[in-house]
């Protein structure tokens, strides 16, 4: 992995599917968070084109009756992993994603600021398949490589008692021994070592 694996802060070799849900990064903020979030449109379903239409403001509020719930919702993240293993990115890097809300880590509050938000297609509490996991340890990678990490997270750690993603079936354990940093890079405490 080396640095021409980004072209202004946009991995080569996936899906680009530009949203305009982002802003400008605070001058001067160092990346250096990763937040996992989970998503599925409509809950539970998998597989169609109702994350990409969230993420780009294209979504019919009226084909599912759970797009009522969120209907006028502008959001996105920096990268989604589907069920099989794609990667579609949203948001460059360099820019700031609107994924986390609310959030602290580690005494420093908003992390959209400095966080990259990947979106893991799934539920809270349910099980990812393994070629995510595969597509997330290879992304953490070569986001390190570039911008190195001092935190892999959930959205449940910077915004608990408001988000529960990823959820309990999140293998954090065998993330942090498959990523091999050690305690370089900080992983939620709460997990078993791998």
């Amino acid at each position: 992995m080396t640095r021409t694996d980004w072209r202004n802060g946009w991995l080569e070799g996936i899906a680009h599917i530009p949203s305009p849900n982002f802003g400008p990064r605070p001058e001067g903020a160092r990346i250096d968070l990763a937040v996992i979030h989970s998503i599925s449109l409509p809950p539970g379903e998998y597989g169609g084109d109702e994350i990409e239409r969230l993420f780009t403001n294209t979504l019919e509020w009226t084909a599912h009756p759970y797009f009522e719930q969120i209907r006028g919702l502008e959001v996105s993240a920096h990268f989604v992993i589907r069920r099989d293993g794609r990667i579609q990115q949203f948001v460059s890097v360099l820019d700031r994603a609107w994924h986390a809300g609310r959030s602290s880590w580690c005494g420093r509050d908003n992390c959209n600021d400095y966080a990259i938000g990947i979106e893991l297609e799934g539920l809270e509490d349910h099980p990812f398949d393994r070629p995510q996991y595969d597509a997330l340890v290879d992304l953490l990678a070569r986001i390190d490589a570039q911008w190195p990490l001092a935190g892999v997270t959930g959205h449940e750690h910077v915004a608990p008692g408001r988000k529960r993603d990823p959820g309990s079936a999140f293998d954090w354990a065998t993330m942090r021994a498959r990523m091999g940093w050690g305690e370089r890079v900080r992983f939620p405490t709460h997990v078993a070592a791998g």
